[in-house]
């Protein structure tokens, strides 16, 4: 037989001081379904690590570490929580702002499928998959210096076909 606590005495020890395990969650945290769920958690970590308690009688003793290391781990992802929660939201656009967002990327994809094939490939692989020029002309099976007369070009184009009256 394998050394440390067996799981009858890990359970009946659990049983036993549940309770006690439960009030000792609750002095750490505020809400009751957190210490129950920290204190199921302890079970299950202490049950799964059991082979490490050489001696049964500091089965309880584990048993109580677990629950407040437990405990502190809840409190941390609290507060990380209310720290990014308290950052101010972004504004939201407007829903005119919103209507001219769309009709700009209705212009933008308009303009894009006017372009040379060549031209529109590098632009969507350089910005919109965010590659670098290297990766683009390896990519597309084309020197350096074509990806940078294509990118060159086809942004030429688009700025025209932007600005040119809808």
């Amino acid at each position: 037989m394998a050394a440390g606590t067996t799981v009858d005495h890990l359970t009946e020890t659990y049983r036993a001081h549940y309770r006690s395990l439960l009030g000792l969650a609750a002095l750490l945290l505020d809400d009751t379904a957190s210490c129950e769920d920290v204190v199921q958690e302890a079970f299950i970590r202490v049950h799964s690590a059991r082979g490490r308690v050489r001696e049964p009688e500091k089965t309880l003793a584990y048993l109580r570490q677990t629950v407040v290391n437990l405990s502190r781990s809840a409190l941390r992802r609290r507060i990380l929580g209310l720290k990014l929660l308290s950052k101010p939201m972004p504004d939201m656009a407007s829903a005119e702002e919103g209507a001219y967002e769309q009709l700009e990327r209705d212009q933008l994809i308009k303009a894009m499928r006017g372009l040379q094939r060549r031209q529109r490939e590098v632009l969507v692989l350089r910005y919109f998959a965010d590659m670098t020029e290297a990766q683009v002309a390896e990519t597309l099976g084309l020197s350096l210096g074509s990806v940078k007369a294509y990118g060159s070009r086809g942004i030429a184009a688009l700025r025209v076909a932007m600005e040119a009256p809808v």
